[in-house]
């Protein structure tokens, strides 16, 4: 099942390759992806496909295009396009490090550890987090940190191992703690963001930007915990880091509806128009396969996590993703980005593709993406 799950997603990328160009995919609207030159925070995960897709392969059309959309991200990093938010990990790691993994290219090596250093300069001392969005004084969001942050925190960690720099490891390990503390609740929920008094540092409080209220458990914030934490269990062994990771896929896990595939809000209403996200549940299993190989056999929640995640990426393949739709642009439908705001509440996600693509290619060849070297 998983391998041809695998080649009818490299056949559709390779055709997007011509559809896209030099362009990036971000969300879609009515199956078509939205474009862009490179802009968003969602571009890395268009290039780690294509590293993907040619570590699968071998075959040069992948690595040829992957070195382009590198070659964009260098130039995006020389001009400073857009890049005064967190989301730099999303964005570097998984292309330029990619590149520095896959082909131990020395110039892409050197990117990457200017994107960490861009990443660095968004700590806060008054407080002591990363700030999400935008500059400090934005009155917005200037003592706002997120979860999604623990998915940019590898490319610090990476940055610690390859220069010696304990800064960069600081950093990570402090933000990972302040994640714990703030933003995972005590029934092992999530806010999806918190924030703090720019001024003084203290905690302010838990609110939401793209959940069903601010006491809701957004779905997708709650997988970027799940996978977050075990990432930085595997770069510290913290085994604080593991058990916070357990316990918020357990929680994740325990809301899934029948078909193993997260509505998009675990508070939202249900009813038959609730929207799903196909990508939070393809964040998760792309997790939980991280996470099974951190626990002996001997673990109790070993056993369970194989099997929801065997169940989980079952429903994928077989009711959401796009196999046998050759035309179609997207790998997994019924995605959503913002279903408050309206844009793309049930669509293709770039992200989504990109985590289910990571997930199967584990689980079939044991290839693990770009978030760690080993």
């Amino acid at each position: 099942m998983w391998k041809h799950a695998i080649e009818d997603a490299m056949m559709k990328i390779r055709n997007n390759v011509e559809r896209f160009g030099d362009r990036f995919p971000h969300v879609s609207e009515n199956g078509k992806y939205e474009l862009n030159n490179n802009e968003d925070w969602t571009n890395g995960f268009w290039s780690g496909m294509l590293w993907l897709s040619y570590e699968y392969s071998g075959d040069e059309f992948y690595r040829e295009a992957a070195r382009r959309t590198v070659e964009s991200f260098k130039r995006r990093m020389e001009q400073h396009i857009v890049l005064d938010h967190h989301d730099i990990g999303f964005l570097y790691t998984l292309s330029s490090q990619a590149q520095w993994i896959v082909e131990r290219n020395e110039e892409a090596k050197q990117l990457t550890l200017q994107a960490a250093d861009v990443l660095m300069r968004r700590w806060r001392e008054k407080g002591e987090y990363i700030q999400a969005w935008g500059l400090p004084d934005n009155a917005q969001h200037g003592g706002r940190m997120i979860i999604d942050c623990l998915l940019n925190l590898p490319l610090l960690f990476w940055a610690y191992e390859q220069t010696g720099n304990e800064r960069y490891r600081e950093i990570a390990i402090k933000q990972a703690d302040q994640s714990r503390r703030y933003l995972v609740r005590g029934d092992d929920s999530s806010y999806h963001t918190f924030v703090f008094n720019t001024e003084t540092g203290e905690p302010l409080g838990g609110a939401t930007h793209q959940g069903y209220t601010n006491g809701s458990t957004w779905a997708r914030g709650q997988a970027w915990g799940v996978y977050g934490f075990t990432l930085a269990y595997r770069y510290t062994r913290n085994p604080l880091y593991l058990d916070t990771a357990k316990r918020m896929a357990n929680y994740f896990l325990e809301q899934l509806p029948e078909d193993h595939v997260a509505y998009w809000d675990f508070n939202a209403p249900v009813d038959v128009n609730t929207y799903r996200d196909s990508s939070a549940s393809a964040i998760v299993a792309a997790g939980l396969i991280e996470l099974i190989g951190h626990l002996d056999d001997s673990d109790p929640d070993r056993a369970e996590y194989e099997e929801k995640l065997k169940l989980s990426m079952t429903s994928l393949v077989d009711n959401y993703s796009t196999i046998g739709e050759d035309d179609a642009e997207g790998l997994l439908k019924h995605g959503s980005y913002y279903v408050r705001g309206g844009v793309a509440p049930d669509d293709y996600m770039i992200w989504g593709d990109y985590y289910y693509l990571e997930a199967l290619m584990r689980m079939d060849k044991g290839i693990k993406g770009y978030w760690y070297e080993l």
